[in-house]
């Protein structure tokens, strides 16, 4: 990345010589599991590109809109609307949660045994390496659990710019009217952030963003389906994490750039992969960058994953935005209706999601599901249980794995992952 950034990351207040680290160990780690890959698509140049100034040139280009007027809001959850950001002139991004930093700083504030994705957030912080967070006019924390419910009562402390969301917990009439208010509330939020009404016009083209945003991810996911795969599960997986950061038409556009790749590719049956390889599908908590531990070890295993049963994945993208609305109200009650239809582990009972890994598992053509928990992430821990429970009883082969972002446990996951992988051969 040019050092030409630096002044910038400076006025972001970033710790410079700490983001350097984080840099150094982020580049590393890529080069290593992702351009060390064979036979990738040539379209995996633009995501390797983003990657490569994930903290630079986009950050400029937000920096840029920001100059230009436009509000920047960071986001943790695929629960907050971007149709609704978009409509009022506002950027929505992803924040950084997907690796430890500032441990010793964290635990001072949080429990030990607290989520490694909450404790990650508090690190970035803390240890002022990430310039999306400090690029933020707005910070959209959500209550998805009780560890974040409480957690944002102290990160209120480290930020002036923190506005936490309420979601329901049940998929009851009550809960959907929580979610509308919620919504409604946003709305009202983000107008006054950006001093820009919505209007039925800006709605509908925020909505149409969103949804080729979302639509080309699904091409993608329906191209993983054949045999062999065109693509690696981990490079899947990076472009269902670019999608957070990326421009939405930029990002909209090279996905199906390099679909249209993967459709030749699957005409002449070429594969990053030998045709009958293992079949994976990954489900459980949201992979953020860089956590690449797992789905590493499962491709070098010899085992490819054919889809992600996650916020950073298919339970994320699923659904579009019923796009028929004319005013206002009748658009809100259509993403109210879209993002209610997430089955995150929050719902209680939660029937749906079960319902979707069958699916996926079967549409796809996966040998097995191995179901990945965040240390002390309660919601999906609990669920794993049952989870593993009635995919067995379908016949369906299911590893359960619970991890955290550190590498210590990367020799106990590689035997596990290898064994589970040789079971399905």
């Amino acid at each position: 990345m040019s050092d030409s950034y630096r002044s910038m990351w400076a006025d972001l207040g970033l710790d410079l010589e700490a983001h350097d680290v984080l840099l150094g160990v982020l580049g590393d780690a890529y080069g290593k599991i992702f351009l060390s890959q064979a036979n990738r698509p040539e379209g995996m140049g633009y995501f390797d590109f983003v990657m490569s100034e994930v903290h630079g040139l986009r950050i400029k280009e937000l920096l840029d809109e920001k100059k230009a007027g436009r509000k920047i809001i960071g986001s943790f959850c695929v629960f907050v609307p971007e149709e609704i950001a978009l409509a009022a002139n506002a950027t929505l991004v992803g924040l950084c949660s997907g690796a430890d930093f500032a441990l010793e700083e964290v635990e001072k504030l949080l429990p030990r045994n607290t989520c490694a994705l909450i404790k990650s957030a508090f690190g970035f912080k803390i240890g002022k390496v990430c310039p999306y967070l400090e690029s933020a006019d707005l910070i959209v924390g959500e209550n998805t659990c009780d560890g974040k419910k409480k957690a944002y009562e102290s990160l209120g402390h480290l930020v002036d710019n923190l506005y936490v969301m309420d979601l329901p917990q049940s998929k009851s009439e009550n809960g959907r009217a929580l979610l509308k208010a919620e919504y409604l509330r946003f709305k009202e939020t983000v107008e006054n952030l950006t001093g820009c009404l919505i209007t039925p016009e800006s709605l509908k083209q925020g909505i149409a963003t969103v949804n080729a945003k979302r639509a080309a991810i699904h091409r993608l996911s329906a191209l993983r389906k054949a045999d062999p795969a065109p693509i690696s599960g981990l490079d899947a997986l990076l472009a269902n994490q670019v999608f957070f950061y990326d421009n939405p038409a930029r990002f909209t556009a090279s996905v199906n750039t390099i679909c249209d790749e993967l459709e030749k590719r699957i005409d002449t049956k070429t594969g990053v992969f030998p045709s009958k390889h293992p079949r994976i599908i990954i489900s459980g908590c949201p992979q953020a960058v860089p956590n690449w531990k797992l789905p590493m070890l499962i491709e070098t295993a010899g085992a490819v994953i054919v889809g992600e049963e996650s916020c950073v994945g298919e339970r994320g993208t699923r659904n579009l935005t019923r796009d028929s609305g004319k005013t206002i109200d009748e658009m809100l009650e259509a993403i109210v209706d879209r993002y209610f239809q997430v089955d995150c582990a929050i719902f209680t009972p939660n029937r749906d999601r079960l319902e979707h890994i069958q699916e996926m598992v079967e549409n796809y053509q996966a040998d097995g599901v191995i179901h990945y928990g965040l240390q002390f992430c309660q919601p999906y821990l609990m669920e794993a249980i049952p989870v593993e429970k009635a995919l067995e009883e379908k016949g369906i082969p299911c590893l359960r794995i619970e991890t955290d972002y550190s590498m210590e446990d990367i020799g106990q996951l590689k035997t596990r992952v290898e064994a589970f992988i040789e079971q399905l051969s």
